[in-house]
C-alpha cells in the first residue's frame, strides 16, 4: 500500500511564503508522476505542478514564476516552495503520485489527505 503524507500548509499574508512537502510510504513501486493539485471552495480540483519521471515539471499558468516543484527519488518525497502568494492560491493543497508496481507493472494513483492553505491578511 501506498500513502501521501502532506505536511506545511497554514496561514500566510499576501505576498508570503510556504513550503508544503509531502513525503511516499510504501515498497516494491517506482513513481511515474509525482506532483501537486489544488481545491478552492466551490471549484474543481486543479494541477498546480507536476513532474513525470525523466520529464519537465509542468506549472499551471497561475503559478508560473512563483511554485516550484522538487523531488527527490530516493527519499520519496515532492515538495511545493510557494512564494508571492495571493488570495486566490487560497485552497486545499493535495499531493499526489502515479506509481507503478514492480512485478505486475500496473499503474495505480493516489492523493495525500490534503492541507490547507490560506493566504489573508
Amino acid at each position: 500500500q501506498v500513502q501521501l503524507v502532506e505536511s506545511g500548509g497554514g496561514l500566510v499574508q499576501p505576498g508570503g511564503s510556504l513550503r508544503l512537502s509531502c513525503a511516499a510510504s510504501g515498497s516494491d513501486f517506482r513513481f511515474d508522476v509525482m506532483g501537486w493539485y489544488r481545491q478552492a471552495p466551490g471549484k474543481q480540483r486543479e494541477l498546480v505542478a507536476s513532474m513525470p519521471i525523466g520529464g519537465s515539471t509542468n506549472y499551471a499558468d497561475s503559478v508560473k514564476g512563483r511554485f516550484t516543484l522538487s523531488r527527490d527519488y530516493a527519499k520519496k518525497t515532492v515538495d511545493l516552495q510557494m512564494n508571492s502568494l495571493k488570495p486566490e492560491d487560497t485552497a486545499v493543497y493535495y499531493c499526489n503520485a502515479v506509481i507503478r508496481r514492480m512485478i505486475t507493472n500496473r499503474r495505480d494513483n493516489y492523493w495525500g489527505q490534503g492541507t490547507q492553505v490560506t493566504v489573508s491578511s
